[in-house]
């Protein structure tokens, strides 16, 4: 039996980040946790991490899309938050920015990690900045990380 398993390492590898400046609040720090996990444990050269920002979450896709279809970046990472507020409109982003992601990773093939987080409120956005439970931007690093790796050898 054949088995492929990759670690995070990647370094030479370029990865780009996409980043919503809504919610900044929250956004900046998980930001702060993707960068660190792509230097740090990733080996990546901070030249080799692009960031581009957009208005967001519901920009995310289109700037995703744009960046996988460069071909210049291994992976795109996809940073925002989405706070329920008291209309509908969370549920329209938030869908809106998933099964877009989702799309542009089949489409392109290029790895597309999901770091945007979806929350009832600021409190749970910022618990997920690295406060109570992890930073979700480090979380989608990693996976960005990984599935470099484990495509290269697919």
């Amino acid at each position: 039996m054949k088995v492929i398993e990759a670690g995070v390492a990647a370094p030479g590898k370029k990865v780009a980040i996409a980043v919503s400046r809504f919610n900044s609040f929250v956004v900046e720090r998980l930001l702060e946790g993707a960068v660190d996990t792509l230097e740090r444990i990733g080996q990546i050269n901070p030249n080799d991490i692009t960031v581009v920002r957009v208005p967001g979450a519901y920009e995310l896709p289109l700037t995703v899309q744009k960046l996988a279809e460069s071909k210049q970046y291994s992976a795109v990472i996809a940073i925002g938050a989405v706070i329920r507020g008291g209309t509908p409109h969370f549920d329209f982003v938030a869908g809106q920015a998933n099964s877009g992601l989702a799309q542009v990773a089949l489409n392109t093939g290029v790895p597309v990690a999901f770091g945007v987080i979806t929350t009832d409120t600021d409190e749970q956005a910022i618990d997920r900045a690295g406060v109570k439970h992890g930073n979700k931007g480090s979380e989608a690093a990693l996976s960005a990380l990984e599935m470099i790796n484990v495509l290269d050898q697919i």
